[in-house]
């Protein structure tokens, strides 16, 4: 347990901390609060960028972070994308099958740690979560100048026209969804279990 507590899973652990923050500063009042909201997303998401990257570089990858990093990506994600739907700007049904694709992944990868798998996130899970990452900072780019010209009573910008973009974007992130679960269920079919130690919470999964 001690091993798992790290710097790489410190910031792991503040992009979850970081979600309900970005969460305030999305539905408060004000065009300031928008742009708020875009820098705590934007540095929550950056924190996944350096937390494997100083767990591979100081040799310091755990369970518990193999664990916890793509759950921390979904948590801020799907706060966000659900946070969309109720503000009206992001079709529910295209919300409904990232975030439920989530769920499932998320509830295999705490039935194989628990059997004691070895779950490694995939090229194309991760090239999926960069552009649902991506897709979410461009309409909180959004949200924040249609916020700022509203305020200063410069219009805002065309609605209807946005909002099919908008949903186009989340559409493709949607298609890439569920191509990497499909994917990601036909590599981990039938894997064979491994010997494990088991410590309160997780499992320290060794080969033998």
């Amino acid at each position: 347990m001690r091993k798992s507590i790290n710097i790489p899973n410190a910031l792991t652990a503040s992009r979850i901390l970081l979600t309900p923050v970005f969460l305030a500063c999305l539905f408060a009042n004000g065009w300031g609060w928008k742009w708020m909201a875009l820098l705590v997303f934007t540095i929550a998401s950056l924190t996944d960028l350096y937390d494997g990257y100083l767990a591979r570089r100081g040799n310091s990858v755990t369970t518990l972070g193999r664990f916890l990093d793509p759950l921390a990506d979904k948590i801020l994600a799907s706060a966000a994308l659900i946070a969309f739907v109720v503000v009206g700007l992001v079709e529910m049904w295209l919300v409904v099958v990232i975030v439920g694709r989530d769920v499932l992944v998320t509830g295999f990868r705490m039935v194989a740690l628990y059997n004691g798998h070895q779950v490694v996130t995939s090229k194309l899970a991760k090239w999926k979560t960069t552009a649902q990452l991506t897709v979410i900072f461009l309409i909180l780019a959004y949200i924040s100048i249609e916020s700022t010209l509203r305020r200063f009573a410069y219009g805002g910008l065309d609605e209807s026209w946005c909002f099919g973009v908008l949903n186009g974007l989340v559409g493709i992130v949607a298609l890439l969804t569920v191509i990497s679960a499909v994917r990601y269920f036909g590599d981990h079919r039938g894997t064979a279990p491994k010997k494990q130690i088991e410590i309160p919470g997780f499992s320290e999964v060794r080969s033998g």
